[in-house]
């Protein structure tokens, strides 16, 4: 459950910023390994971002990815997942109350979070969307879609607009809505390549009930992995919805004071996920789009020449 009373806003900045023992570089390389491990994607757009803001990246993502994990892969030591994810949030809130953790991972978001002065409230909405996860299969519309997001994708997006920074006159206000565009653009893009891992293993649909209503798609077509000409216009629906986002997103990386390279190359690489699904004619049940070595590279590159025109 939510611990309730906890401060919203970064209580122990002053302490904890010039705490130097909060975090050693063994904490981050930890936090490194778990990203090296778990995403392939944005392990790459990760390393065209400034190196001093890099290792930070990377503590927000470990610190993220555990909590995902003890959900959806193992709770080992708990009863429970619940008990796991719950555990999990109060290390979160006991460490900004302590300025100290034992795990090297909550030890290296804390001296991150103490750097770049990010109000432990940003990462409350994602534990509450980690529950979600135990409970909630199905979403009934977009909105109720857009509301697991609010925990399990701006959050994300929030935190790391902390860690770049905002090119002056403009201000954080400026840059969270296209920083919120991207999270959920991405999160968009992981949903509609997974439908049939998220089916299949895990037991959730996210796309929305409405909108398989709206285009005559049944859960036996996606449990079946039928490629109906139904199913093509409800993921090119779905699709025009991300592109949107994405554009949006796009328009505000130049407010970003540092690694606009970096976030540019995540923007691609991810977006090429829908790409990647048109290719294949909207087939992700017989295989999984992957991106090549090769068009990653012109991905990059193409993220380089934008980043530099808009700057």
């Amino acid at each position: 459950m939510v611990v309730k009373g906890q401060p919203t806003r970064l209580t122990l900045t002053a302490g904890a910023a010039h705490n130097r023992d909060i975090a050693d570089e063994t904490d981050y390389a930890a936090c490194r390994t778990i990203m090296l491990n778990a995403s392939r994607n944005y392990s790459i757009a990760s390393r065209f971002l400034p190196a001093d803001r890099r290792r930070h990246v990377e503590a927000l993502y470990a610190l993220l990815r555990v909590g995902d994990d003890r959900v959806d892969v193992s709770h080992e030591g708990f009863d429970t997942a619940l008990a796991a994810i719950n555990d999990w949030e109060r290390a979160y809130w006991h460490a900004f109350e302590t300025g100290t953790s034992p795990h090297p991972v909550m030890r290296a978001y804390l001296d991150t979070a103490a750097r770049f002065e990010i109000p432990p409230g940003v990462l409350a909405p994602y534990f509450r969307a980690m529950r979600d996860d135990l409970t909630v299969t199905r979403f009934p519309t977009f909105g109720d879609l857009l509301h697991y997001m609010d925990g399990s994708a701006v959050p994300v997006g929030r935190a790391m607009t902390h860690i770049l920074g905002v090119r002056e006159p403009h201000t954080l206000t400026d840059a969270l809505p296209g920083a919120d565009a991207l999270s959920i653009a991405m999160q968009l893009s992981n949903f509609w390549r997974d439908v049939h891992e998220d089916w299949h293993v895990i037991g959730r649909v996210y796309i929305p009930q409405e909108d398989l209503d709206r285009f005559g798609v049944t859960e036996a077509d996606l449990a079946a992995g039928r490629v109906t000409g139904n199913y093509i216009r409800l993921m090119a629906f779905e699709f025009e919805r991300t592109e949107r986002y994405y554009e949006q997103a796009r328009a505000a990386v130049p407010l970003l004071a540092a690694g606009r390279w970096g976030v540019m190359s995540g923007l691609e690489v991810y977006r090429s996920i829908l790409t990647g699904i048109r290719r294949q004619g909207y087939d992700v049940f017989s295989r999984r789009p992957a991106t090549g070595k090769a068009r990653m590279l012109a991905l990059i590159l193409r993220a380089r020449w934008r980043s530099l025109r808009q700057a």
